[in-house]
């Protein structure tokens, strides 16, 4: 992965057809995905259980770009090494999810993946400042963790304050929440790069109608390019 802090939308699976993914994945990214973000939540840390490392290793031979893992679990540390098997190119990890997050950090990137730190709503910016030497990603959720289609819930004070804090370091803001035409110029103008977007991208589409996810990809991009 090479690092540059033009805008990349990076589809949620989650919002995918559950029983196509491999079709879903390859057809997003032939649609201009160029990332693609993968949501893991256990029922404990979030109300809703997705996928863990046996499917998240059954997608990774479908994904050609970059395989983005967004951890919604409690305890992390157990499991990195799963997902370093199982293929992931970003780990990202929550704050709010353990009391070590520094270890977790250097656990992640140990096990050859790019470390990433989450940050809930309640959760101010200044929660990373000691960890940006350790971090390629700060995942600024724009929802409270768990479901898709949530509203979305302005943060962008804390995206410029992230902004700030990074200054040339070569670390991603990514947005997790509610990002669609509307909000992407907002969180772009703020400062973030990395665009996760769910429902925004497989709305109206298919496997057979694959043609809306990229209409629906450029929009967001044209949107965010625009602020």
């Amino acid at each position: 992965m090479s690092f540059d802090r033009s805008v990349k939308i990076a589809p949620s699976i989650l919002s995918a057809d559950f029983a196509n993914f491999g079709q879903e994945i390859q057809a997003i990214e032939a649609e201009g995905a160029d990332w693609v973000h993968v949501d893991v939540m256990d029922g404990h840390f979030v109300p809703n259980l997705t996928f863990g490392p046996m499917a998240v290793k059954a997608f990774r031979p479908h994904v050609k770009t970059v395989m983005d893992v967004h951890l919604m679990i409690a305890p992390v540390d157990p499991y990195i090494e799963a997902y370093a098997d199982a293929g992931a190119d970003v780990l990202t990890a929550h704050i709010e999810a353990g009391p070590h997050i520094h270890r977790t950090l250097q656990a992640i990137r140990a096990s050859g993946m790019k470390a990433g730190v989450a940050l809930n709503p309640g959760t101010p910016a200044e929660a990373v400042a000691h960890l940006l030497d350790l971090t390629d990603l700060i995942c600024v959720m724009t929802v409270n963790p768990g479901f898709g289609g949530q509203k979305f819930i302005d943060m962008t004070g804390k995206i410029i304050a992230l902004r700030q804090m990074i200054g040339d370091r070569p670390v991603h803001i990514e947005i997790d929440g509610g990002v669609d035409p509307t909000t992407a110029p907002k969180v772009r103008a703020a400062g973030a790069d990395v665009l996760v977007a769910g429902s925004a991208v497989f709305k109206g589409g298919s496997v057979d109608n694959t043609g809306v996810y990229g209409n629906n990809i450029r929009a967001i991009r044209a949107a965010a390019n625009a602020a």
